[in-house]
């Protein structure tokens, strides 16, 4: 996200992330926060966006996308439960690792590591290589590994896995500052406040929804995609999730490149409406790559509007 505009104007706003401080999600808040704001570390995902909901911060910085790993799910899920939320911004940050230790401890000394799930998977070929026998000690973030393994020597694990830069905001020392599988891997994380102005249409624009489709009815899926399809909108993001309150019941939770203010956006959250039983806007904002969409024929504004008005003259003629 390279500008403010998508957040409310203020001297002063309050923000919660994924903390602790150091953090991806500490990255990518400090690319919508300033000096003047308050951060508020969260010890998880659904703690932050709680704050929220209770008007307790303007908004919260979450993770919602991995290259790797794909979608978060404590985001996605949370984002739909309770007060409703939206999304004003999106921002991604490249993701590099260290193996961070106390100072003193070589690596045959490491036999636990610290980290987050989501760290552990994006390393484990480089963990395998180099530290085969080694046992993962789940945290809730990877700083909160690196802190953990800085304040308290009883953690019950001799390494963590956080990024490069926390290994020296806690002290630490890194065995190796290249330890990802994946050296272009990237994280994307949203700014989430309650529901109000929505940003406008930059040309470069995602809009969020999740969908749940109808339950037992062949072709569900299918009437659902061909909504977007016939308006000529991608979707970048798509990915399922159980509705939870039975086997076989699900929704989708998904990203198109459109803008709600456009025309063909518009006619695909129509059609949405019209054939499931529960759609859910999650916002339109700026896409943080700035790329502008190319329409294909037929699904400019302008070719909406003209087909509307062909159909109006038709109607016209229509005896009332």
């Amino acid at each position: 996200m390279t500008t403010n505009a998508a957040i409310q104007t203020s001297d002063h706003l309050r923000f919660s992330f994924l903390g602790p401080r150091g953090t991806f999600c500490h990255a990518a808040l400090r690319q919508v926060a300033t000096d003047a704001d308050e951060v508020i570390p969260a010890i998880d995902v659904p703690a932050a966006l709680r704050m929220v909901r209770a008007g307790e911060v303007d908004y919260a910085v979450v993770p919602i996308e991995n290259s790797v790993e794909g979608g978060v799910n404590a985001t996605t899920d949370t984002l739909i439960k309770g007060k409703p939320l939206e999304i004003f911004g999106e921002m991604v940050v490249p993701i590099s690792f260290a193996l961070a230790v106390r100072e003193g401890t070589a690596l045959e000394d490491v036999h636990r590591v610290g980290t987050h799930g989501h760290a552990w998977a994006q390393t484990r070929n480089w963990m395998a290589e180099h530290l085969g026998d080694a046992v993962h000690v789940p945290t809730t973030s990877t700083a909160a590994a690196a802190h953990d393994l800085a304040a308290n020597p009883g953690i019950g694990f001799d390494a963590a896995i956080c990024a490069v830069p926390t290994v020296d905001e806690y002290g630490l020392v890194a065995l190796s500052e290249e330890i990802a599988d994946n050296k272009n891997a990237v994280t994307r994380f949203v700014l989430v406040g309650q529901p109000g102005t929505i940003p406008a249409p930059t040309g470069a624009d995602k809009t969020t929804l999740m969908v749940q489709l109808s339950t037992n009815e062949a072709g569900a899926l299918l009437r659902m995609l061909e909504q977007f399809t016939a308006r000529g909108v991608n979707l970048s993001r798509i990915e399922s999730r159980p509705v939870g309150d039975s086997l076989g019941r699900y929704a989708f939770s998904l990203d198109a490149e459109a803008h709600v203010r456009e025309e063909r956006m518009q006619a695909v959250m129509v059609g949405l409406h019209r054939v499931c039983p529960k759609v859910t806007f999650l916002g339109s904002y700026p896409a943080a790559n700035g790329k502008a969409i190319r329409l294909r024929p037929g699904t400019f504004d302008a070719d909406f509007v003209s087909a509307r008005h062909w159909m109006d003259t038709i109607l016209e003629r229509v005896e009332r």
